[in-house]
């Protein structure tokens, strides 16, 4: 057992002291307070004077600018508007020389018409505000022509009352569907760039190991398969680690911004309420996954002798990866579909596609336990069988281009 630890911790300082782990780590972490306060910064860099929000506007009938800029008000927005004495021509020109960002023309006696002028026809969120003001005023002064009195307005406009239920039972509602949607999806992406990232890992370790001759050293005073196994762990506590860092990171990073989780972006993704079991199931899902996908890396990692050689062999375990995203990304918008039900119960892509399910749908507790059953069933058994490859693949040099020498490998171990 002494010998597992040292393995153990050999693999695990080994590539937590690496460059490219320290590198890549700071590097989501700052992303992380970056995106939480973007737009702190965007606004830090437009500057908070008032001439940053006041638009000159070109009224040329003399009675829209104070209504606008009371619907302006009224909709709570900080655009300001004001009067230009200046001509259309000379606010082009202050446009042209980079003065001035942009200005707007009012014109029209029957109906609002409205021309906002811009350095760039890009979609703009000031013109998007003012649209949607004038849009306002229009309407009321229509109403007003039209001598209809306020209630009969607000009956005109009122929204349609349209509730969505569904009948199957593991269905969730809309609301729920909205609360929910969002986490499951950055979770998704989570287990998805772990299961690629930290298996690779390995393999490149183990390769690392056979092709710098290290690998006879130590399998002479450890067994390969304690070996193995130690080299998963070791790695595998790593990648908990990096998660818990990014986790701690993603929650200081909104602490930061002043978000409570119900604004802005965060109420559009649905992370305003969720469930623990949630969160329960992406730990789970991801261990899974991670072992999974660690031991057939491992494996593979032990038929190569170069490096070079590694992305090579992964291949297939890539493909089986890129699937199962594949499948749990379109099953975002249709969860209940029956090709999502029945990869979540194949156990290469059941860390992705039950995940989803469990998140998206009030399912039945036994559908995910049994996926869970299958999972360790597979992993038992791909234990069992990567130990006998990988005791005979340690053992293997020269150059390894197929799955064949699988064969050849157990041979090799079986012998010795």
């Amino acid at each position: 057992m002494y010998s597992f630890w040292i393995i153990f911790k050999q693999a695990f300082k080994t590539k937590a002291m690496t460059k490219s782990f320290m590198i890549t780590t700071l590097v989501v972490v700052a992303s992380f307070f970056l995106l939480a306060n973007l737009p702190s910064i965007i606004e830090s860099f437009n500057g908070n004077d008032n001439s940053q929000q006041t638009l000159q506007v070109v009224d040329e009938t003399g009675q829209y600018t104070e209504a606008l800029q009371a619907q302006l008000n009224q909709q709570g927005s900080s655009i300001q508007v004001d009067a230009s004495a200046l001509s259309e021509e000379q606010l082009r020109a202050d446009v042209e020389s980079g003065d001035r960002d942009a200005f707007l023309v009012l014109e029209g006696d029957n109906g609002i018409t409205a021309r906002y002028i811009a350095q760039s026809a890009t979609e703009s969120a000031q013109a998007a505000e003012l649209e949607n003001a004038l849009q306002n005023l229009q309407t009321a002064r229509v109403a007003e022509q039209l001598e209809l009195e306020e209630t009969e307005l607000a009956q005109l406009f009122a929204p349609v009352g349209m509730e969505r239920e569904a009948l199957a039972e593991s269905s969730k509602s809309q609301e729920e569907l909205s609360q929910a949607r969002g986490l499951v999806y950055i979770l998704i992406m989570v287990i998805y760039i772990a299961v690629i990232y930290y298996p690779n890992m390995i393999a490149m370790e183990v390769a690392n190991e056979k092709s710098s001759r290290v690998m006879e050293i130590l399998i002479s005073s450890v067994s390969p398969v304690k070996h193995m196994f130690a080299k998963i762990a070791g790695i595998g506590s790593l990648g908990i680690l990096q998660m818990m860092i990014f986790a701690l990171a993603g929650y200081l990073a909104i602490q930061s911004s002043g978000s409570d989780l119900t604004e802005g972006v965060f109420s559009v993704m649905g992370f305003s309420e969720v469930k623990f079991s949630t969160f329960f199931y992406a730990i789970l899902f991801f261990l899974l996954g991670y072992f999974l996908y660690a031991v057939l890396a491992a494996l593979l990692g032990s038929l190569v002798s170069r490096t070079e050689d590694v992305q090579q062999l992964m291949l297939p375990m890539m493909v089986l990866i890129i699937i199962a995203s594949f499948i749990s990304f379109s099953g975002i918008s249709m969860p209940e579909a029956g090709y999502v039900t029945i990869a979540s119960y194949i156990p290469f892509f059941a860390p992705l596609v039950m995940f989803l399910r469990v998140g998206l749908l009030d399912i039945p507790l036994w559908e995910p336990l049994l996926s869970i059953a299958i999972m360790l069933l597979t992993i038992g058994i791909l234990g069992w069988f990567g130990a006998r490859v990988y005791r005979g693949g340690v053992l293997m040099y020269g150059s390894s281009q197929s799955l064949k020498d699988i064969r050849r490998a157990i041979k090799l171990g079986n012998g010795k």
